[in-house]
């Protein structure tokens, strides 16, 4: 008979995920933006340091926006971050609402009387 090799568990591995309020946040911010014609698609990663939100305006691309949530940064910088198509931090704090922001200006337009 052959050997049999147990599958391997990870050990106290935690997941980190979005809350459901957090997920209904940035799911009507993604359905708003795809109504505008901005975003076509997005993708969702569930790491053991960080969940992460990214939105691309096209299936092939880099995203154009990537929103991560690090509870490790609670307690120093927030852990909430935006960040742009070329990997930089546009925003970053312990709120969600503010971090989406700029991202919400664009909705914003100049009505006239």
């Amino acid at each position: 008979m052959g050997i049999v090799t147990p599958f391997p568990t990870p050990s106290k591995a935690t997941q980190i995920g979005f809350e459901r309020l957090e997920l209904t946040r940035i799911l009507d911010l993604y359905g708003r933006m795809v109504a505008a014609g901005h975003w076509r698609d997005y993708a969702i990663d569930l790491g053991k340091d960080a969940a992460v939100f990214a939105a691309f305006r096209r299936a092939a691309e880099r995203p154009e926006f990537r929103i991560e949530k690090r509870p490790s940064l609670r307690n120093k910088q927030g852990m909430w971050a935006l960040i742009g198509e070329a990997g930089v931090v546009l925003k970053r704090g312990h709120e969600l609402g503010p971090v989406l922001a700029p991202i919400e200006r664009r909705f914003m337009k100049l009505v006239e009387d």
